[in-house]
C-alpha cells in the first residue's frame, strides 16, 4: 500500500552527547516544527517538489543550522551557499552555488529548474539570475553572525578546514562542540508515490573560497528518481567520491535491495567512519535516516502514524 512519507536532516557530525539544552533543544523544536509544516503540507495535498521546498526553506530561516542565514564563513570571512532540488519522476533538477546575498538559496535552485535550459547556475551568475527574478535577496552582512565569525576564528587558530561538530578546544569553549552542522535537507513522497529531495547548505567553516561540496551536485548530495528520493549530509569531498544518493537509488534498482538496505550499504561504503549520514523516502513510503557519524539532527513521518525526532542513535 502506497502513503506518504517525509524526512528532513539538519546535519550530521561529530554531535556531543552532553550537548547542552541551549543548543540541543533549539533545534529539536525546529525539527518538529518543519516536520508538522510537511507533514501538514502532504495531507493538503501539496506536491513533493513543493514540500520539500517548503520545508528546506524553514530550515534555511533558522540560524542554528548551516544554510540560508546560519551559514558558515568562508577563509575570507564571506558566505558562499549553495543547494540543490529534484523531482523523481521527471528527473528534472536544479542547483546553485556561490550564492552570497539570497535569503532561501534552495528556491533559486528551483527557479534554475523551471525557468532555465541549464541545471546547474554559480555565483555571480546565480547571484544575478536570482535578482532577475524577483527572489528576496539581502545584504550578505545578514548572514555574517557573531556566532560564526567566532567559528571561523577558532577554525582558523587550530589551522584547519572546520566540518560540522568538532572537537572541543580549550580556546574557544563557547563554541565548542556547536561549530554548526554541514547541510540541511528534505525528501518526500506523496500517496500517488511522486517523490522528491531538496538540501541546502553553507559548506564547511574556513573553507577556500569557491569551494563546492556534494549539496548541488546531482546524485552525490542530492538524487531523486521513481523509486527513491535521497538527501545526504557529511563530508562532501566522500560523499561526491561515492556518489552516495545515486549509490542509494542504483541499489535498488539493479541489486534489488530494499530502501534500508541499500541506504545503509551506502553510508557503510561512502568512506572512513564519521563522513556521511542521509535521510531517504521509497515510492511506496519507506523511511531510512542511517549514518556513520556520532550523530544526526534527524526528523520523519510516515502516512501510518510514525514519527521520530531524533540525534544520536535509539537506545
Amino acid at each position: 500500500m502506497v502513503g506518504w512519507a517525509i524526512a528532513l536532516h539538519g546535519g550530521a557530525g561529530d554531535i556531543p552527547i552532553d550537548l547542552p539544552d541551549e543548543r540541543r533543544i533549539p533545534r529539536e523544536t525546529a525539527l518538529r516544527h518543519c516536520l508538522d509544516l510537511g507533514v501538514s503540507a502532504l495531507k493538503s495535498g501539496k506536491h513533493p517538489l513543493d514540500v520539500t521546498e517548503l520545508v528546506v526553506r524553514e530550515l534555511e530561516n533558522h540560524p542554528d543550522f548551516n544554510a540560508g542565514k546560519g551559514s558558515v564563513l568562508t577563509a575570507q570571512g564571506t558566505v558562499e551557499m549553495e543547494a540543490s532540488i529534484m523531482d523523481g519522476k521527471t528527473k528534472r533538477c536544479g542547483a546553485v552555488s556561490g550564492l552570497t546575498t539570497v535569503v532561501n538559496p534552495i528556491s533559486v535552485a528551483r527557479l534554475v529548474m523551471e525557468k532555465t535550459p541549464h541545471i546547474y547556475l554559480g555565483f555571480d551568475g546565480a547571484e544575478a539570475f536570482a535578482r532577475a527574478h524577483g527572489v528576496e535577496t539581502v545584504e550578505s552582512s545578514h548572514f555574517i553572525t557573531p556566532e560564526n565569525i567566532a567559528r571561523l576564528k577558532q577554525a582558523k587558530e587550530f589551522n584547519r578546514v572546520q566540518l560540522d561538530y568538532t572537537a572541543p578546544t580549550p580556546k574557544l569553549p563557547e563554541v565548542s562542540g556547536d561549530s554548526q552542522i554541514g547541510t540541511v535537507g528534505c525528501v518526500a513522497v506523496d500517496s500517488a508515490g511522486n517523490l522528491a529531495s531538496a538540501t541546502s547548505t553553507g559548506g564547511y567553516v574556513n573553507k577556500m573560497v569557491g569551494r563546492i561540496g556534494d549539496t548541488p551536485v546531482i546524485g552525490a548530495g542530492t538524487y531523486a528518481n521513481h523509486l527513491c528520493a535521497v538527501s545526504a549530509t557529511g563530508k562532501g569531498e566522500y560523499i561526491i567520491r561515492a556518489t552516495v544518493a545515486r549509490e542509494v537509488a542504483a541499489l535498488m534498482e539493479y541489486k534489488g535491495l530494499s530502501l534500508t538496505e541499500a541506504a545503509a550499504y551506502a553510508v557503510e561504503q561512502s568512506g572512513p567512519r564519521g563522513c556521511c549520514g542521509l535521510v531517504a523516502v521509497s515510492a511506496n513510503g519507506e523511511v531510512a535516516m542511517p549514518y556513520n557519524t556520532t550523530g544526526m539532527f534527524r526528523a520523519c513521518a510516515t502516512e501510518d502514524g510514525y514519527t521520530e525526532i531524533a540525534i544520536w542513535p535509539k537506545n
